[in-house]
């Protein structure tokens, strides 16, 4: 059986030395300081049914080391990038980003030379929080997908090793979740919707397609973000990259395997989730019970839908008064609008 053999992971879909003059430009309007950026979603690369990219809104997240120096920076420079909430100053930005919702800052629909903008900004010590525990589920479940890099941190920065270990996440969490045979594609569709389990915007004001439309184009991308831990899985599961049949074991010395290697905000959701019931297990007993259960698959989905139903409402609530009211009226007519399409291509299609 002809397997994946990397040596390393493919954390990124390209580099920042082959940046178009649009991004380079995007970049140009920041403060020069920032840990790690990329640009995500069809703003960054095309997705099924898009004819391009051009017109779409782009994306970014923004890393900093300090959140309320940048928000004094980007003050002096794009004053007009937020709303009144300004006025109260780079230091309560900052503590509003820091400790409330998912500790990301977002301005929204900012105009610029191409086009329209919504960037977040996000400390290094709460992304490496998200990626290594899944403690929000947000930045980290964007980068279960490929993103676009635009500024890569220090080759010894611990967002290098964090980054790596949130792919790794997702694969164990993505096997508890599958059958023990799936095609390729089934894979990449539950490491692309592990973040949206969950997240209400799916019910209310997102395309129905979405998932799907994010994986079809970029198969070759996911392929190569995650190629590199198929070695690591070789005594568990395996890829045929000829036919694109994966086959994986599904006894309960797999699922302890997996379930053992979560997230550590998953791993606490399906402790409580279990102990529900007043009779108190720890860990290891949870664990060795929830993988002789059928229903493994479920408690483990049920704690990513949890996890990521928390964040998405009070980051969503939070975007109120940062993008203020008009804009947030805005962004969600056309969320709204987006939807709605996707719903009548469905239903034409029937």
């Amino acid at each position: 059986m002809a397997t994946f053999r990397l040596s390393s992971a493919r954390l990124f879909c390209g580099t920042p030395s082959a940046l178009t003059d649009k991004f380079q430009y995007i970049l140009s309007l920041f403060p020069q300081d920032l840990v790690f950026a990329f640009s995500y979603g069809s703003g960054a690369f095309q997705q099924h049914g898009q004819k391009s990219t051009e017109e779409n809104v782009v994306d970014l997240i923004l890393v900093v080391e300090d959140a309320e120096a940048f928000h004094r920076l980007n003050l002096e420079r794009n004053w007009k990038h937020y709303s009144s909430i300004k006025y109260l100053g780079p230091h309560t930005l900052a503590s509003f980003q820091e400790k409330w919702g998912a500790r990301v800052y977002f301005n929204t629909l900012v105009p610029y030379k191409y086009g329209l903008l919504k960037y977040g900004v996000v400390s290094s010590s709460a992304i490496i929080a998200d990626l290594l525990d899944w403690e929000w589920m947000y930045i980290s479940g964007r980068l279960h997908k490929p993103v676009m890099p635009l500024v890569l941190p220090n080759a010894n920065h611990p967002i290098r090793t964090a980054l790596k270990h949130n792919l790794q996440n997702a694969m164990h969490t993505a096997l508890l979740l599958l059958p023990g045979t799936f095609q390729e594609e089934n894979l990449y569709q539950t490491l692309a919707g592990l973040s949206y389990s969950g997240d209400f915007r799916m019910s209310f004001g997102e395309d129905r397609n979405k998932v799907k439309n994010i994986v079809r184009p970029q198969i070759e991308r996911f392929r190569n973000l995650y190629a590199s831990f198929w070695p690591g899985l070789a005594a568990f599961a395996e890829f045929n990259s000829t036919t694109g049949r994966c086959e994986q074991d599904t006894s309960p010395a797999a699922r302890i395997f997996h379930l053992n290697l979560l997230p550590k905000k998953i791993q606490q959701t399906i402790v409580h989730e279990w102990n529900r019931n007043g009779r108190w297990q720890d860990v290891e007993d949870v664990f060795r019970a929830a993988a002789h259960d059928t229903e493994c698959p479920e408690l483990v989905k049920e704690a990513v839908q949890k996890t990521v139903k928390a964040s998405s409402w009070t980051q969503s609530l939070k975007g109120i008064p940062t993008a203020g009211f008009i804009k947030s009226i805005r962004y969600g007519f056309a969320k709204i609008n987006k939807m709605w399409k996707s719903l009548q291509k469905t239903n034409g299609k029937s």
